[in-house]
């Protein structure tokens, strides 16, 4: 393999100029050898009273990535992109950071969509799928004093289900031929994702290109879903849509629910029909 092939070690130098090119959303550019969480990283400098907007963490092996409610789960070396990015925050209203997860799947979707003939799809909130089976995911977080978004992703490049700790994973290396190596990845993803990112800040959330996009990207509508709340509620209906704050709107025969990411425990194709 050459030294930009699937499995190998990322050239950080070369990363680095073009990560941090004149004109980029992003202003510093780490790569580590082995951490517990990348997201957990930034959010420590965040805490310890670093700057963390524009920073970018790769971390080469991840002991204990962070998923939604406190999930974890250990990557393959190698063979993923594990990657937080400190996103600012300060000038958007609370209500919209909600979409930056939902940027961050558009993004991967895009970043991943020529080095594919295979349908790569997101699954709302924070799912990207292909076959059914998920392919990255992602999970944002709130570094509270510097109101940054951290948005960290897990992109599976070529680990295969019994090389990490998720049984319904798939690898761009399993769709076919033709797979980029991490190195064409991340400064793929990187591009896309500080595309959305600008135009998001500069219209303080109220951006409907990334709206449509995502829409046109989502197999969760038009399904029937079951979404898990906390203390054993359910929510069964057709999910119809996402509104202005990308919360999902569930159509429960004829009655409207709208669940934000961070209400949800679950979320589930539905077996019965709503009630």
């Amino acid at each position: 393999m050459t030294a930009d092939g699937v499995g190998d070690r990322l050239d950080v130098e070369a990363l680095r100029a073009r990560v941090l090119a004149a004109g980029s959303a992003w202003g510093r550019f780490d790569v580590v050898a082995e951490t517990g969480s990348t997201n957990g990283d930034l959010i420590a400098r965040a805490d310890a009273g670093e700057d963390i907007a524009g920073a970018v963490l790769i971390a080469e092996k991840q002991t204990a990535g962070r998923g939604r409610h406190g999930r974890t789960w250990i990557e393959a070396p190698g063979a993923q992109i594990a990657m937080s990015v400190g996103i600012d925050a300060a000038d958007v209203p609370a209500d919209q950071w909600g979409w930056l997860p939902l940027a961050a799947g558009v993004s991967v979707v895009e970043a991943v969509g020529d080095f594919t003939d295979v349908e790569v799809v997101l699954k709302w909130p924070n799912d990207v799928l292909a076959r059914g089976r998920k392919l990255a995911g992602i999970l944002a977080e709130v570094a509270v004093p510097q109101r940054t978004i951290v948005v960290g992703i897990g992109l599976n490049v070529m680990a295969r289900p019994n090389e990490v700790e998720a049984p319904q994973a798939i690898s761009l290396a399993e769709l076919g031929p033709g797979a980029p190596g991490r190195q064409e990845l991340v400064t793929n993803l990187l591009t896309e994702l500080g595309e959305r990112v600008g135009v998001w800040r500069d219209t303080q959330g109220t951006y409907p290109r990334l709206a449509d996009e995502y829409r046109a990207m989502c197999a969760t509508l038009g399904v029937l879903v079951r979404a898990d709340l906390p203390g054993d509620r359910e929510v069964v209906g057709i999910a119809r849509d996402v509104d202005e704050q990308g919360r999902l709107c569930i159509d429960c025969g004829g009655e409207t629910v709208v669940v934000s990411a961070g209400d949800i425990v679950h979320l589930r194709p539905a077996a019965r029909p709503p009630r």
